[in-house]
């Protein structure tokens, strides 16, 4: 919880508040998606090594011994990656047994579909490029969460409306980090789009997913969506008045409402 708490305002208290079992596995795949998407993300790593840890990720996730496998491949790079991701096989030992099967399918997944990334230079031209990079990252993270919920107590969802919960929280971030994003020489609009297309593609996103949770019944995991989806409207609104992140008085007053 300290490292989850270092790692995300956005998720740290919804994760905090989760029924014994299910918080434990929805720990493990957010600090599990995070262990790799520092990898992305990394601002010094050459684009080579990511796509070659990246990729390592999957292979070890498909190894007998996975938690070996994880080791060796990020050892020798302990000078170089965060702790969260050095960390990597202790975010996956943490998750229930019983649930560790969805984690490994998804984080292996994601991790390949990333290096893909890496290695087409994350060329977005098209809104079909953005769906699919927002897909890529973080669409699956709502697919992934689904099955959570149904493991854990049988909660029935939408799996395109999750894609759309994962995939518009992602779309606020582009809209919040584009000048960030172009000082690492990527772009993530699509030929010809400026703020304006992009606020209406994380709206609509953002529309699904209130339709996503609507859907929902009472338990952890209306409980768990309510928050990021709280927040992700409100920075979009804020971003649209010329904002640019919500202070820690805004996060509070908006968790307590929704929760």
């Amino acid at each position: 919880m300290t490292m989850l708490k270092q790692t995300s305002r956005t998720f740290y208290i919804p994760i905090s508040n989760l029924d014994f079992g299910v918080k434990e596995a929805v720990t493990s795949a957010y600090l599990c998606m995070r262990a790799i998407d520092e990898i992305e993300d990394h601002e010094e790593l050459a684009d080579p090594l990511k796509i070659e840890l990246l990729s390592g990720v999957y292979e070890a996730f498909q190894s007998p011994d996975i938690i070996d496998s994880i080791q060796s491949l990020l050892a020798p790079h302990k000078e170089d990656l965060p702790e969260v991701s050095m960390r990597l096989d202790e975010w996956l030992m943490l998750c229930p047994p019983t649930a560790t099967p969805i984690i490994k399918q998804y984080i292996a997944k994601m991790s390949l579909e990333m290096s893909e990334w890496v290695q087409n230079g994350w060329n977005i031209h098209t809104e079909e490029d953005l769906d699919r990079y927002t897909y890529s990252v973080a669409g699956m993270v709502g697919e992934m969460l689904s099955e959570l919920w149904l493991w854990h107590d049988g909660t029935q969802s939408d799996r395109d409306k999750a894609i759309a919960f994962g995939r518009g929280l992602q779309a606020v971030n582009i809209l919040r980090n584009k000048l960030e994003d172009a000082n690492r020489g990527v772009n993530f609009f699509p030929d010809g789009w400026g703020f304006k297309e992009m606020q209406q593609y994380t709206r609509r996103n953002l529309k699904l997913a209130d339709s996503y949770i609507a859907d929902l019944k009472q338990g952890p995991a209306l409980k768990f969506c309510k928050v990021p989806l709280a927040l992700a409207h409100a920075t979009v609104n804020l971003l649209a008045a010329g904002g640019n992140k919500l202070t820690r008085d805004a996060v509070l007053k908006i968790v307590s409402k929704v929760t």
